[in-house]
């Protein structure tokens, strides 16, 4: 489900209409995020550490109102929850499309998630995803402690999906720490509405439970 928002009487009307008329309208940061207590999480529930950390970051941004609306013919939506469309490495160098429906409950995500991985790992090409607007696009980089990152875009295509991608996780002394870098639409969110996502993911890396957010 989807409401439209009425630009007319919306408080970033200025903000959308200047930054929408740009050819390259998305802005990024990189900043690291501790993965110390989700890590150890992972081992002891005995779960893929890339499913636990993905479906953190789908609860957060699900969280963040910005985060869930989408740019379509011109006019600005909310949606009610937004998925994943990640990428699926595969052994032999590839990778594959992915999409994954968003479940606040980690085992329902997590069963779903692991059907789709094992798909795209046992085929061949990119599989596009027919996934829609309501997605945040993700990418992993498990091989590269990367400091910031940019994006292939095709400027001809209207896109509004938030784009999220994860480095290589490392050690720092006790803790685990891992890069992540998070591109965003500025006709939809500013940096302020990105720290507020930040923030949040971090607050469920640090919890040793999966919580469970209301929208």
């Amino acid at each position: 489900m989807k409401e439209k928002i009425d630009i007319n009487t919306w408080i970033r009307k200025d903000h959308f209409e200047f930054f929408s008329a740009f050819e390259e309208p998305f802005f990024g940061v990189t900043v690291d995020v501790d993965c110390t207590a989700s890590y150890k999480q992972a081992k002891e529930m005995g779960v893929s550490f890339f499913l636990l950390y993905l479906h953190k970051s789908l609860l957060a941004a699900n969280k963040v109102e910005p985060f869930r609306y989408r740019i379509i013919d011109g006019a600005v939506w909310k949606f009610d929850e937004v998925h994943a469309s990640a990428t699926i490495n595969r052994g032999n160098g590839t990778f594959g499309f992915s999409y994954m429906d968003f479940y606040e409950d980690f085992s329902k995500f997590k069963a779903h998630a692991q059907v789709e991985i094992e798909n795209v790992e046992n085929s061949m090409g990119l599989i596009p995803a027919s996934s829609g607007e309501n997605v945040i696009h993700y990418s992993a980089l498990p091989w590269l402690n990367f400091k910031s990152l940019s994006h292939a875009r095709n400027y001809s295509f209207n896109d509004s999906c938030p784009k999220i991608s994860f480095g290589q996780l490392r050690d720092k002394g006790r803790r685990k720490i891992m890069s992540l870098s998070v591109h965003v639409n500025h006709a939809l969110m500013d940096g302020f509405h990105v720290a507020q996502f930040v923030d949040a993911y971090q607050e469920l890396l640090n919890n040793g439970t999966v919580q469970l957010i209301p929208h």
